[in-house]
This record gives structure tokens, sequence and C-alpha cells, in this order.
């Protein structure tokens, strides 16, 4: 077991380090500025799936609306953005200087309140993994207190970012409608349009998804990490031994709601814009096959699986764009029936365990926990 536990720590620092080195070294190098801003756009998604391999691959907890904290990130700094936009100077045209466009073609005359403290930097950044996580706080204590979970938790996660989704596109003068956020220029005077500044996003982006990767990695491997393990497997036994399971739910939904505000704040910065076609259900269910695809027991194969189906995505659409959905579709089928644990199951359990015996020295990969029942 000593063996096992060793060789697991070394293949995950391998996949850590393999990660690293494909997305700062590798890409940058092959990728002309096109491709790369997509593949950090692909990177943003990745922040959802860490999420995503904490609340659904070790607690047992699978949300069908990330997209909601997603979008609700991403917001937040388009609000930012949009506002550094939207000076004197460059709406003099509009009939009321100073307000963001869609809400001067709305015939609102004045910046609504709930705008005004967005002309903080500071206050955006803050708002940009409080507002998620408080939406999160909010729903996890109203839902797990009352032991709501399995698939009823999962339809109300999923109904709750189609309500996003209407209330953003109904209350067009104050978030855009349909259209969403757009024509973001500047972060504090510095143009994040042209291809020097979305080097530098990419690179951030980079950053901070190797970081939350590491995050996620420590409370894994804590003690918090075990009980987290323990709940999902065995959530009666856990709080017959006095733990309350309530309070470790709602907080590792927190940890991944802000985790994946934290991509959407990202994709933002790189794209340009941010609509509610990243907040509903299908972009939700969409990220949660990028982890199951990549193995939604391993942080290193989630992002793996992100890359790999949006890469696919990406090109399958460009050739195919009528049927790319239906592809999707099949491939989550296909995972679910062929490889439960995805890609890095199949790593871990098959083509490690085949490669020492052909080298002379059986190597164990890392035991993932069991699968979670009927999640």
């Amino acid at each position: 077991m000593t063996a096992v536990r060793t060789d697991s720590r070394w293949l995950e620092l391998i996949g850590f380090a393999l990660v690293a080195l494909l997305i700062l070294a590798f890409l940058p190098l092959v990728l002309d500025i096109f491709r790369l801003n997509l593949v950090g756009k692909y990177l943003t998604y990745a922040f959802v799936a860490v999420g995503l391999v904490l609340c659904w691959g070790h607690t047992g907890i699978l949300s069908l609306g990330q997209g909601l904290f997603f979008g609700l990130g991403g917001y937040c700094m388009a609000a930012f953005l949009k506002l550094e936009a939207s000076s004197v100077a460059n709406t003099k045209i509009q009939s009321t200087p100073g307000i963001p466009d869609f809400m001067d073609w709305n015939q609102i005359t004045a910046l609504p309140l709930i705008w005004v403290p967005f002309k903080s930097l500071p206050f955006a950044l803050i708002a940009v993994v409080a507002v998620p996580a408080l939406a999160a706080f909010i729903l996890g204590t109203a839902l797990f207190k009352r032991r709501v979970g399995g698939v009823y938790f999962a339809i109300i996660t999923q109904a709750l970012a189609a309500v996003m989704t209407i209330l953003i596109v109904g209350q067009q003068g104050y978030t855009g409608g349909i259209n969403g956020i757009t024509d973001l220029r500047t972060l504090l005077g510095w143009d994040i349009r042209p291809d020097s500044a979305k080097y530098i996003l990419y690179f951030v982006c980079c950053f901070l998804l190797l970081g939350t990767m590491f995050l996620a990695r420590f409370v894994l491997a804590s003690k918090l990490g075990r009980i987290l393990v323990a709940t999902r497997d065995k959530e009666d036994r856990v709080r017959f031994s006095g733990y309350d399971v309530a309070n470790y739910k709602t907080f590792v939904f927190c940890l991944a709601s802000a985790m994946a505000a934290v991509g959407g704040a990202m994709f933002t910065l790189q794209v340009g814009f941010m609509s509610p076609s990243f907040v509903g259900i299908v972009p939700s269910i969409e990220m949660v096959i990028f982890c199951a695809v990549g193995g939604r027991h391993s942080i290193v194969g989630a992002v793996a699986g992100t890359l790999l189906v949006n890469w696919g995505k990406t090109l399958f659409s460009e050739e195919f764009p009528q049927l790319w959905l239906f592809a999707m579709g099949g491939l989550f089928i296909a995972v679910v029936i062929a490889f439960p644990r995805g890609l890095a199951g199949v790593m871990t359990d098959q083509i490690i365990p085949r490669l020492g015996s052909w080298t002379g020295r059986p190597r164990g990969g890392q035991p993932s926990p069991a699968p979670a029942p009927a999640e």
C-alpha cells in the first residue's frame, strides 16, 4: 500500500508538471495567437472542471448549474470593464453620456445603483468570487440542511441556471439582454484587445489555473478531503460520527462555485464579452461532460478532458457545424458506458500497469475512490 501511495503521488506530480509544460511552454510555441486565445478560452472552462472534481467526483454532489457561477463571475468582471469603456468621452454621442450603451438604448438615464460599486476594480475582483460563493452558500444551506441531494439537487441547479438566463435576457436595460455585455476595451487604461495583451492574459489564466489545481489538491490531501470522500460513500455513517455533513457539502459547493467564477472572469478578459449563452443549461451540461471525459476523480484528468473535448468540438464544428452537438452527446454516452472513470481511469487502470509489466516493475496507479452511487 505504501508503494502504491508513493507511486500515486509521483504520478500526480508528473501529471501536474506535464499540464504546466503543455500550457506554459509547448502550446505558446506551436500555436498562433488566434489558436492560443482559443486554448485560453478552453482553460477558463477547466476552472469549472476542477471544481466539479471536488464537489462531484469526491463529494458526490452533481451540479448541473455551474454555468450560473461561471456567468456570475464573468458578469462581475464585465461590469467593471464596461463602465471603464463607457466614459463620457467614449459615449458622448449617446443621449445620456457616461452609461453603458445598452442602458442608453433602453431609455435608462442614470447609472443604476447596483452598477455604481463596479467602478472600482478591487470591488469587482472581490465580487467575482464573493457573489457566486454567496449564491452557492444560500443554495447549499437551503438544500443540504434539508438533506436534498442526488438527482433532486442536480435538477434544482439546472433549473436555477435556466432561470438566471431568462432573468438576464429579460432585464436587457441592466444586463445587455441576449447580446450580453460587449465592446470591452481596457483594464485600468490597458488595452486588452491587441495580440500582446492576449498573450499576457493567456499566461495569467494559466498561472491562476495551476494555482486552482494545487488548491484543489491541497483540499483533497487534507483531512477535509477524506471527510468529503466518506460523505460521498457513506453519508449517514459520517453524520452518525458527529460531523455536520451539510456544512461540509456547503463548503465544497461554495469552493467549486468560486473556482468556476474565476474562470468566468478570465473568460471575459480573454474573449472580450460575456453573454447569457454561457450561463444556461447547455453550457452547464457541457462543463460536466468536460469533467466526465477527463475523469471526475482526477484534477489533471479534468483539465485534460476540458482541453481535449473543446479542441475536438472546435475542429468538428468547423467541418460539420450541424452535427457537433450530436457528437458531444455521443462522446458523453460512450465515456459513461466504456470508461466510467474517464481518461484518467484508463491511464491509471490500464496503461500504467501495462507499462509497468513491460518494464518488469509493476506500478500501481492512483487508487481513485469508488464512483458515487446513482449520481
